[in-house]
This record gives C-alpha cells, structure tokens and sequence, in this order.
C-alpha cells in the first residue's frame, strides 16, 4: 500500500494546535502615523514629557560611529558624547494592555542613533524611564531638549515624528517561539513528502507594540534577569523604524523583582 500523502496544514496553528490558542496574550498595536505630537501626548519620535530638573541623557561610549551623511564616504565618523533620541512615550491611558509600575503613568524610551556594533543585543543603545505625569508637570518641562546633530546619528535609526493610534489585539507567539514540548508534538504532524517541516502561518502581530508577544525575525532569545527570572516582554518596535536589516528591537523587564530590572534584544530579516 503506498505511503499516504500528509493532509494539507490548516489555515493557521490556531486551528492546528489547540494548545496554542492559549498562548494569547492582549497586545497594545501602535499604528504611528506621521504627526505633531505634544509632550502630553503618546508619540513615535515626539517632544517628551521630560523633567526640568532632569538633566537630557547624552550617550559617550567610545565604540559608537556613523558613516556620515555623504553615502559615498565609508570613512567612519567617531563622535564623542552625542544627545539621546526620543523614540517613544507611552501614557497608561492609551496602552491597556502595558502594566505600569505602581505610582507610574508615563513610559519613556529614548536611544542613541549611532550604530554600536560591539554591543551583542542591539545597534542602538536605549535607556528606559517611568514617570508620574502630575508629578513632572508639577515640577516644570525641561525648558529645550537637545537635539542630534548631522553626523550624530545614523539616518536608519531615526524615527519620524508620529502620533500613534492605539488599538489591542490578541497577539500569539510565532512559531519560532513555541514551548519546546509542544513543537515536539506538533512537528511530526507537520513533515511534507520530502520530510521537511510545513509550519502553516502563526498569528503574531508584526509592528510595534506594547504587550503581546516579540515580533521575532529568528530565534527566540529571551534574557533572564540577574536573580534568573525570565523576564517579559515589554515592547517590540519594527518596522515604523527603518533600522538597516534588523528585524525589530525587542525590550523585555522583570516584574518580579523590585529594581524592575529591563534588557533588549535585535534580530535580523
């Protein structure tokens, strides 16, 4: 009798894998559109609301650089301390699916637009900030924030100014990021005549996001925190970004502990 021919996959691992459709997690989708965003307002790239008695973080490593704005010169431009980027704002009224420290309302993301190769988990370097709005304007707005300079950053790395339009959704990890158990289960299920794996699509969301699941281009690689808790993920930025070839930036905290410890992640397409 010859061998049957495997059934075609199912439309997606939803209908697969029962287990998987418990994997969903609500996810906040951004969906930035170019804008003049306020300093009170969630924003892609916008003014932040940052305090006036808070000094702008520059960045000073030694190891980050540019090509310069003239494509056609490779020579690398070293710069010295040049001033951070703001990337994103978040207020807790439009992202539910973002848990806030508590006394926190304002999330805040800021990076250096040089490129850091040096660096293992990403080509930017970020920091990361949690504020209480009221607190911050009782206290007065930083007067200026500076701004980056040509030749301070790298181009691939800006974002463009955007008010963003939150909307949330049930987001499911891809399938580079299925427990392993179940993978194992599943695979077999999954082999084309020629014994190759045939994963239908998942339903993970790619864009940015808070909440959800990472939007990974290639293998899960999820940090852990210093006291070995695996840490969650906050947000995924692609696409809205150019970034070169990376995939997106991944950011991750640990809720666990009381220092509210975070790290990122990059990948490439």
């Amino acid at each position: 009798m010859p061998e049957a021919t495997p059934e075609p996959p199912a439309k997606d691992l939803r209908t697969l894998i029962p287990e998987y459709a418990a994997l969903a997690r609500e996810a906040t989708l951004l969906n930035p559109e170019p804008g003049d965003p306020g300093a009170r307002e969630s924003s892609l790239g916008g003014k932040p609301l940052w305090p006036a008695d808070e000094p702008w973080p520059y960045c000073a490593r030694e190891d980050h650089w540019t090509d310069g704005p003239d494509a056609r010169d490779h020579t690398p431009v070293v710069p010295g301390a040049v001033p951070m980027v703001p990337i994103l704002q978040l207020f807790a009224r439009d992202v539910p699916a973002l848990e806030f420290p508590e006394g926190k309302d304002v999330f805040q993301l800021v990076w250096c637009a040089l490129t850091h190769e040096q660096d293992p988990r990403a080509l930017v370097m970020p920091r990361l900030y949690w504020r209480n709005e009221a607190e911050v304007l009782a206290g007065g707005l930083l007067s200026e924030i500076p701004e980056a300079s040509e030749g301070e950053y790298d181009e691939d790395n800006m974002p463009e100014p955007s008010t963003v339009s939150p909307t949330t959704a049930k987001d499911y990890p891809r399938s580079l990021d299925l427990p392993k158990d179940m993978g194992r289960t599943w695979e077999r299920h999954l082999r084309s005549p020629a014994d190759r794996s045939t994963w239908p699509p998942d339903n993970n969301i790619i864009g940015t996001k808070a909440g959800g699941w990472p939007a990974w281009t290639q293998p899960a690689d999820w940090p852990d925190c210093e006291r070995g808790h695996r840490m969650e993920h906050l947000l995924t930025i692609t696409g809205d970004i150019h970034l070169a070839d990376c995939g997106g930036v991944y950011f991750f905290h640990c809720r666990r502990c009381p220092a509210l410890p975070w790290d990122w992640r990059f990948d490439c397409h």
